[in-house]
């Protein structure tokens, strides 16, 4: 299991994961959420977990009760096969939130739990050498 954040560290996630939950409800579309399901404290369906221990999950309004979006966490009560679940989610464990419908949104840096990384950028970055510090005298 990989350990999630401290708890004291800062980070813009949860404030992207609000922004984008309201843009993409706004818009009539059904947001979803990525969620690395082998963090420590994670609780979703064992049985809708893929190959890679990953979940996707709809957390539109119509699919979900008691959502909350805290800087900690996403929980809520939903059906998985019209079994009733509590599910509970690490905000370091979100990797990203997407309108169904379009796929637009936002996919956060796996490296560094939970800080934002747009995938053109991370494919741009990936491709060009690091920056350097240069001491200047």
């Amino acid at each position: 299991m990989r350990k999630p954040r401290s708890p004291g560290t800062p980070t813009r996630a949860p404030y992207f994961l609000r922004a984008m939950h309201e843009w993409i409800s706004d818009a009539g579309m059904t947001p979803q959420i990525i969620v690395d399901a082998r963090m420590d404290g994670v609780q979703v369906p064992a049985g809708s977990i893929d190959e890679q221990g990953r979940i996707v999950l709809n957390i539109g309004l119509d699919a979900v009760r008691g959502l909350a979006l805290t800087n900690e966490k996403v929980s809520f009560k939903a059906r998985f096969a019209g079994t009733p679940h509590s599910i509970f989610v690490p905000i370091a464990a979100v990797q990203g939130i997407y309108a169904r419908e379009s796929g637009e949104g936002i996919v956060f840096n796996e490296e560094v739990a939970g800080e934002p990384r747009p995938a053109a950028d991370a494919e741009i970055r990936d491709k060009t050498t690091k920056p350097t510090l240069k001491i200047v005298k």
